[in-house]
Order: C-alpha cells, then sequence, then structure tokens
C-alpha cells in the first residue's frame, strides 16, 4: 500500500502538504519517519535484520523498529502502531522517550529513491522474551539482542563484516550512548 505522508521542509518544519510515499522518495521530498530502538535493562539491544524484499539495503541490520508517518499521525502513535505491525509488541505512547531527530539525506540508484528523511528517534524499555515477537515477513528478515559491547564491536567493523547500514555510522553511535545513559551503564 502506498501511504500518504506528511511533507516537511528542509529545516523539518510542516509545510501543510501531504503525498504519496512513492512520490517523496521519487522526487526526494523531506518527510518525518520514526526510529524506535528497544533495549532491555540488562544491556542488550533488539536489532532488526531487514527484509530480503527491501529495496535499500536487505538483509543488514538495523534499529529495532522503523517506519513512516502517516499523514496526520502524531510521532508516538506511528511509532506504537509500526512496533505492532512490525515486530507485533504493543507499547503505549508514554512508554516512549524521545532522544532527538537525526536527519538522513540519501539518494540510492536502488529502487531509485531520494531518502530525505529526518528520523524522529525513541527508546523504549523491552519488556517481553524476543520469542514473543512476531515478525512481519514483508519488513523484517529476523531480530536478535545483542549486547552493547557486541553492538560497538559490530560497529566498529562494520566496513569489512557487512553488518549495519555503512552510512549510518555516528546515528547509531549516538543512540548507544543515550541507552548507556538511560541504563547506568559501567
Amino acid at each position: 500500500m502506498d501511504e500518504i505522508i506528511d511533507i516537511v521542509d528542509q529545516d523539518g518544519k510542516p509545510t501543510g502538504k501531504s503525498a504519496l510515499k512513492s512520490i517523496v522518495h521519487k522526487e526526494g521530498l523531506p518527510h518525518n519517519t520514526i526510529h524506535l530502538w528497544l533495549y532491555t535493562d540488562d544491556g542488550n539491544i533488539l536489532l532488526q535484520q531487514r527484509s530480503h524484499k527491501k529495496a535499500i539495503f536487505p538483509l543488514l541490520w538495523d534499529v529495532s523498529v522503523a517506519g513512516h508517518i502517516d499523514a496526520g499521525e502524531t510521532f508516538t502513535f506511528a511509532a506504537v502502531r509500526e512496533a505492532k505491525e512490525e515486530i507485533g509488541i504493543s507499547l503505549n505512547e508514554d512508554d516512549l522517550v524521545h532522544i532527538g531527530v537525526f536527519k538522513h539525506f540519501s539518494v540510492y540508484e536502488e529502487g531509485n529513491i531520494k531518502d530525505f528523511e529526518f528520523h524522529q528517534v525513541y527508546l523504549s524499555k523491552l519488556t517481553v522474551g524476543i520469542n514473543e515477537l512476531i515478525p512481519q515477513p514483508e519488513e523484517v528478515e529476523a531480530l536478535k539482542l545483542v549486547s552493547i559491547e557486541e553492538f560497538e564491536n559490530l560497529l566498529a567493523n562494520s566496513k569489512h563484516n557487512s553488518h549495519f547500514v555503512p552510512s549510518n555510522k555516528s546515528y547509531y553511535k549516538a543512540v548507544i550512548e543515550t541507552i548507556k545513559q538511560k541504563i547506568d551503564y559501567k
């Protein structure tokens, strides 16, 4: 389904205009997305392997949950909706902690996509076992929990291990540092 999403300006401010996601990506119109990182109190982070069906970076590991915000939706509502759709977890909007906005403007030859996004990034505790999650096959190939140490090691070697989306390294580092603060990581 081709969603209708709200368009923002180059500074991330609403324009009052909306368009089909396919048009937004074809023309490179700036828009918001949500990124939700799920973590456990003992320092594990849930990673999602992108489906083999994805046009961009299939089978690479990435954020726990991500998606576009439907026109008129709030960021937190979209995060809760995407979490339910992508991995079958039920969250409440007040479970989410907004940690920032990360600007990500990229052009991909694969799929002819101009992806000009403002990631609205949230954290939330993962309070169910990974075996209780239900990955959506169109979006998610697999799920895994990794320790902060393992995440940092994979990230440090991502140039050679093809594990993470390569252009997101500084973004991943910022998220990890915030999670460390949330769990009082030593």
